[in-house]
């Protein structure tokens, strides 16, 4: 099985809420996840960013492979931290 970290979108119209999932590659974009190891709203000034790196790092240690703009937050996360 090929496990990824990526996002979920959700929200309404023009105003999107991404969740960080760990999901099968060839289910869609929205599908039931594993599990959900973070949230992203881009919408709020500051942009609100929360993710659970301790997940990320065991998920990724299993095999997950993680998506360019997941792994560009995690980056940006472990900056600030």
């Amino acid at each position: 099985m090929a496990v990824k970290i990526r996002l979920a979108r959700h929200g309404a119209k023009k105003a999107p809420y991404y969740r960080v999932v760990v999901i099968d590659s060839r289910k869609q974009r929205d599908a039931k996840p594993i599990e959900e190891v973070g949230r992203y709203n881009p919408c709020v000034e500051p942009k609100m960013v929360q993710l659970d790196l301790e997940k990320i790092d065991a998920w990724t240690k299993k095999g997950a492979q993680v998506s360019k703009t997941v792994q560009r937050l995690v980056d940006n996360a472990r900056k600030d931290a």
